[in-house]
């Protein structure tokens, strides 16, 4: 479901912000990690330490707030 709104940011923020997906069936070890309980989790990193978590169905707009909240 939110697929496309991450595609879409990922061209947005190219060159300022890396968007990527993660596949959590896959890389359960991420999950534990980053106590990732709910899908679709979407976390901001900034200087390599997870500065934003948002969980749920959220709209672009709200994303692309935590995104430029983070971005200097």
């Amino acid at each position: 479901m939110m697929a496309p709104v991450v595609e879409e940011l990922a061209g947005d923020y190219a060159g300022r912000a890396k968007v990527v997906k993660l596949d959590m069936d896959a890389n359960p070890e991420t999950a534990l990690r980053y106590d990732i309980t709910s899908i679709p989790t979407f976390l901001v990193f900034k200087n390599g330490e997870v500065a934003e978590k948002v969980i749920g169905v959220v709209s672009k707009k709200l994303l692309a707030a935590k995104l430029d909240a983070h971005l200097n």
